[in-house]
């Protein structure tokens, strides 16, 4: 059993769909496309888990691991009330 990393390949992606990658070490945030995956050849047939796990920060000194999340629009413009 896996998670949605395990069972999406790269290609599966649509073109306008933006990934998180956030440094484990430092915290650095980036956001990455299937265009950016993709720069390599053969990438397109990866799994988002093996993306995850060769990633590596390339903020100077760091090379941390990142952690990938997937990331929403949407979720962010529900909220609308609290604030006066």
């Amino acid at each position: 059993m896996g998670n949605w990393k395990t069972k999406y390949k790269v290609g599966d992606l649509s073109d306008d769909q933006k990934l998180e990658m956030i440094c484990k070490k430092c915290s650095r945030l980036v956001y990455i496309t299937k265009a950016t995956i993709c720069t390599a050849r053969g990438r397109e047939q990866l799994y988002l888990d093996e993306i995850e796990n060769r990633a590596r920060c390339k903020a100077q000194g760091c090379r941390g691991r990142m952690r990938m999340a997937m990331y929403r629009l949407d979720e962010m413009s529900g909220f609308v009330g609290g604030l006066a």
